[in-house]
């Protein structure tokens, strides 16, 4: 029990992480609450339902910027580490849960919250949640004062992981690897892998690189398609079980509700 009291004070208190970690926190609890709610709203259970104004749907995108706005610039006024930096860091965690929610909403710029593209949101909340994870327990040790040279030493060696790490990670995501993203963010072999392979057809990578390998972008698509054959099925049944089963073609995709 001590080591557990010790390990706290050092690595979240001393360190100045307790405001990540609520924001973290609520960030988290705030999403997949929302989720649950809008799947009831979707099935017609409980006393949930969509909110508008004016007469237009409001989606909970529209509290969540204001939220957000409200938690980092109170953040960035509240002085020191007291209850006002604990209080905005969960204000701005709540807010960034909410709109995270809807981060498919901002990116195609119309309602897909039940469709295919609606489920990008779910692998943003993911990749989003890793990175926080990252700062949370990576960067730790930067924090702490009072170090010798040799604690300098690795942490100079750990950056230099990360910042590595962080590039091929990068690499991967740009090749429209989004879980090998997620993983690789975590386990850096995983980075590595996602960052030499063939990239998707559809990434921002193979749209700016691939026109001028025509053959690697022909081994791209024919790996894509045998890599559907394969496994689509299965990963179709992952993004249904967390985003949820998407609208038919044919559907307005409207009426997500936004709880």
């Amino acid at each position: 029990m001590d080591g557990v009291v010790d390990w706290w004070q050092r690595n979240i208190v001393d360190a100045g992480k307790l405001p990540l970690l609520l924001a973290l926190v609520a960030f988290v609890v705030t999403f997949l609450v929302t989720r649950c709610v809008t799947r009831l709203i979707r099935a017609g259970k409980g006393p949930f339902h969509d909110l508008s104004a004016g007469g237009k749907h409001l989606h909970h995108v529209v509290p969540g910027v204001i939220l957000m706005c409200v938690g980092g610039f109170g953040g960035v006024a509240a002085p020191g580490r007291g209850w006002v930096a604990a209080v905005t860091a969960i204000v701005f965690g709540i807010g960034a849960g909410l709109v995270m929610d809807e981060f498919a909403l901002i990116l195609y710029m119309q309602d897909v919250y039940w469709t295919e593209q609606g489920q990008k949101s779910v692998e943003a909340f993911v990749l989003t949640g890793a990175l926080c994870t990252v700062l949370l327990c990576g960067f730790l040790p930067f924090g702490v004062a009072g170090a010798g040279p040799e604690t300098w030493l690795d942490r100079r060696n750990l950056i230099v992981t990360l910042l590595v790490n962080f590039l091929l990670a990068l690499i991967a995501l740009l090749k429209g690897k989004y879980r090998t993203t997620v993983f690789g963010i975590l386990v850096p072999l995983v980075a590595l892998v996602g960052a030499v392979r063939l990239a998707r057809p559809d990434s921002f990578w193979a749209r700016r690189v691939y026109p001028h390998f025509p053959r690697t972008a022909e081994r791209a698509r024919r790996r894509a398609e045998k890599h559907s054959r394969r496994w689509g099925r299965l990963e179709q049944r992952v993004d249904d079980l967390l985003a949820g089963t998407p609208t038919p073609q044919g559907g307005d995709g409207k009426g997500h509700g936004d709880g």
